[in-house]
């Protein structure tokens, strides 16, 4: 590949390593700026944490994870099989490095570098996937408030201290408070066990799976690549040309090389500087059929649940699991989910589910994604959402490709500087 390939005008050739939101979204991003993507993915286009989600577009409920409460909540979740937090026995000295540093940023000070550090992405989110939907991806998303219920006024003090300092950080967030009458006037699925309840406007949800078709489908209609099956294993970056190469020995050469392979990120990245580990925080999910359809989605805080309208039921996805990413699944993570959330939800057939499914969300110690180029030419990383790859996925893409095509970083992406 030769310089004028490169030069003047920013690199003409990019691989993408990673068919999931992230990934595919910075494609299609690149290509709006003229750049020739080929998307490469060990898997399937949304084989990972992209397919299984909730499918919610929540910017009001990215809240850092690393809040004070989990870390005492986690201590004791740590005793507990039922509990939505689950840390499996193990001897893996890696995990055990994360969780002492995710604990060390279990703090306000640590909160709050987390909330501003997400505030330009949650700000913007749902405008990038209305360029997205407005330019070729055909799959919609539907508007409708996200309704947090509770068993209690009481029990739902803790949502609204965490939207208040939220909305002290900077971002919008529309909520109010409802009780259980006012709540089931709206989603009669709900039981007499909720008392209390807080409504989130201006929020959206997807089918996820759906969605990260249509924007593959995109990406390839405009003439991008996408090849799966390619397991990379090595990235060999020179000045103009990054390569990639497969497990089966196959290489793609391109100017620029994105890595966002989810909870599989560090392995790759790390050689180039990125110190920030990424752990696989493993979520379930599977749907139900329901008596009735449910107006829109429903978030049980107290059990850690989220249920979201799917196809003619519900897609009930819950628990942060800390395990390998390729690990199997775990049934009894499904019956906890199943037992801590059916006393909320009236005309819901649980023993009839479905599509049960497990996924790796990559998660980092200090709440923040990992944004932008590392220490090697020509390669830049895109990863470690947590629990909202999805949300912040398009803003991620479209924000990246601006630095790779501009050699700029936006001050968007400077809080969640990989190499930080």
């Amino acid at each position: 590949m030769d310089e004028a390939a490169h030069i003047g005008d920013g690199p003409r050739t990019a691989v993408v390593v990673g068919a999931g939101v992230v990934g595919l979204s910075t494609a299609w991003f690149l290509q709006e700026r003229g750049v020739e993507v080929t998307v490469v993915d060990r898997d399937d286009v949304a084989a990972g944490a992209s397919w299984g989600n909730a499918g919610w577009l929540s910017p009001g409920l990215a809240i850092p994870l690393n809040e004070p409460s989990v870390l005492r909540f986690g201590l004791r979740a740590l005793l507990d099989r039922q509990a939505p937090l689950h840390v499996p026995a193990t001897i893996d000295p890696g995990l055990w490095r994360f969780l002492l540093g995710f604990a060390r940023h279990c703090t306000w000070k640590a909160w709050e570098d987390a909330a501003g550090a997400n505030l330009p992405l949650n700000t913007e989110c749902l405008e990038a996937f209305d360029v997205l939907t407005a330019n070729g991806v055909r799959a919609p998303t539907f508007e409708a408030p996200i309704t947090a219920a509770f068993e209690s006024a009481q029990h739902a003090t803790g949502l609204l201290h965490e939207l208040r300092r939220l909305t002290d950080a900077g971002q919008a967030v529309d909520y109010t408070g409802i009780t259980g009458a006012e709540l089931r006037a709206r989603l009669p699925q709900v039981s007499d066990h909720v008392r209390a309840g807080v409504r989130l406007d201006g929020q959206r949800y997807v089918d996820p799976g759906a969605f990260v078709a249509a924007l593959a489908e995109s990406v390839r209609a405009r003439g991008g690549v996408i090849r799966t099956g390619f397991d990379v294993v090595d990235v060999s970056p020179k000045r103009y040309a990054v390569t990639v190469r497969s497990r089966s020995a196959e290489s793609i050469s391109a100017n620029v090389a994105v890595l966002a392979t989810g909870a599989w990120l560090g392995a790759l990245a790390k050689r180039w500087g990125v110190r920030v580990p990424v752990r696989a925080g493993r979520g379930y999910s599977f749907t139900v059929p329901t008596d009735e359809p449910v107006a829109g989605p429903v978030y049980l805080p107290g059990v850690r649940v989220a249920c979201t309208p799917y196809r003619h039921g519900l897609r009930i996805a819950g628990t942060m699991e800390f395990r390998a990413p390729d690990a199997a699944l775990d049934s009894a993570r499904i019956d906890a989910i199943v037992n801590s959330a059916r006393p909320y939800l009236n005309g819901v057939r649980w023993e009839e589910r479905t599509d049960e499914w497990v996924g790796p969300r990559p998660v980092t110690h200090d709440g923040k994604p990992l944004i932008g180029a590392v220490r090697a030419p020509g390669v830049y990383v895109a990863g470690g959402h947590g629990m909202w790859g999805l949300t912040q996925g398009p803003i991620t893409g479209r924000l990246l490709a601006e630095q790779i095509t501009t050699g700029k970083q936006p001050e968007a992406l400077r809080e969640v500087d990989p190499l930080r």
